[in-house]
């Protein structure tokens, strides 16, 4: 399952908070462009590596169908940023 929803929340050193929530099929279909120039580059990357793109492109599948769930946090002294993918 494609990840739907990427919240990110800031905590800033003077103890504000802030929340983005980013939904990802919109934020895809503006960069759709782009994206379909990281794909040929990844292709000529694949064929210039000598690595198997059918294998790269499913590894980029399994990668992208266990996002769901994940949380990333970073904390540095009094700034935090959290990452929750849905």
């Amino acid at each position: 399952m494609i990840p739907q929803l990427v919240t990110v929340r800031h905590r800033r050193p003077d103890g504000r908070r802030r929340r983005l929530y980013i939904p990802v099929l919109p934020v895809l279909l503006v960069l759709s462009p782009l994206l379909l120039l990281a794909v040929l580059a990844g292709l000529i990357a694949c064929l210039a590596t000598r690595v198997s793109p059918v294998g790269a492109l499913r590894g980029t599948g399994r990668l992208l169908w266990a996002l769901p769930g994940t949380r990333f946090e970073i904390e540095q002294g009094k700034t935090a940023v959290l990452v929750s993918v849905r």
